[in-house]
């Protein structure tokens, strides 16, 4: 058992012997003054509100030191983002520095570089965007978007960060679907699409077969996300957008992440007027998730 479960053992064990002492002392209040009615109303009041003081403060310490863990997972997962590439790219500018590497060595070196500075900076870009999505505010005013144009290039960007085949990435329109126009702002909805693209990816298996559909109906536009990837277990379904949260599964903690992607697509969903979940058949069984945004009149 760690400290931290240690800790919220002994409030939950604290609190439970308090609210059984007040409860002991609650049946021995009614025994006493059974007969007088004002004192035995005042004295039930006042050790109900006791009782629940106590299980409020119980709860309210377990799910802070709770956060409190997963911030501290979430800083040594981004120190480990941050240092792993900075790492790289110094031992490489100093090999360049201190030998004589032939032009195609030189190449290769540069083209290393250049992958951990843009894991640097989705990181960082992360980390930032995190930051912005717990606002509710909107940034900007909102404008017309065409979700049929994002989506494509969100699964465009996808394939080409991750060096992916055309084939790993399958987006379905149907053609009798009419424009699907959401008023919002366009940078943050690329960002809640190219999340869940990155998410899929991820967690998938070595081979990467993810399926993008883009469905409508009378109100909303609903992008489904669906990947043959790790799965989620179902008590987890609602967590896994909690800010720092990550799925307890050893295939997830396995993948580097900082608990921050799906936190920003659900706060930008809500900022949307819309809403995202998640959907899974458990563990190994793969992930669908969908994104539902209010659509306008084009």
């Amino acid at each position: 058992m760690t400290g931290r479960h240690k800790k919220i053992a002994f409030f939950i064990t604290l609190g439970s012997c308090l609210v059984a002492a007040a409860i002991f002392l609650n049946v021995g209040w009614i025994m006493v003054h059974g007969r007088h009615l004002v004192p035995l109303v005042l004295g039930i009041i006042f050790f109900a509100l006791i009782i629940a003081g106590l299980v409020i403060y119980t709860i309210f310490m377990v799910r802070e030191i709770r956060r409190s863990d997963q911030q501290d997972r979430f800083i040594d997962a981004v120190t480990h983002e941050l240092k792993t590439p900075i790492a790289s790219i110094r031992l490489y500018l100093e090999t360049l520095q201190s030998r004589d590497v032939t032009d195609a060595q030189r190449r290769e070196f540069y083209s290393t570089m250049l992958a951990d500075a843009e894991r640097l900076h989705y990181t960082v870009d992360q980390v930032l965007k995190a930051g912005v999505a717990g606002h509710k505010q909107q940034n900007g005013a909102p404008v017309s978007v065409d979700m049929i144009g994002l989506v494509s290039e969100c699964v465009d960007l996808a394939r080409a960060r991750h060096h992916l085949a055309p084939e790993s990435i399958e987006y379905i329109v149907p053609d009798y679907t009419p424009e699907a126009v959401v008023l919002g702002n366009p940078d943050e909805l690329v960002t809640a699409v190219s999340n869940l693209l990155d998410n899929a990816v991820k967690y998938s298996h070595e081979q990467v077969q993810i399926k993008v559909d883009l469905l409508l109906d009378e109100k909303r536009v609903h992008i489904r996300v669906h990947d043959r990837g790790v799965g989620i277990p179902h008590n987890q379904l609602k967590l896994v957008f909690q800010r720092f949260y990550r799925v307890p599964l050893r295939a997830v903690r396995q993948v580097k992440g900082t608990g921050l992607g799906l936190f920003i697509v659900h706060s930008i969903a809500k900022k949307h007027g819309g809403r995202v979940y998640a959907e899974s058949g458990g563990e190994g069984q793969g992930s669908t998730f969908t994104l539902e945004l209010p659509m306008v009149e084009a």
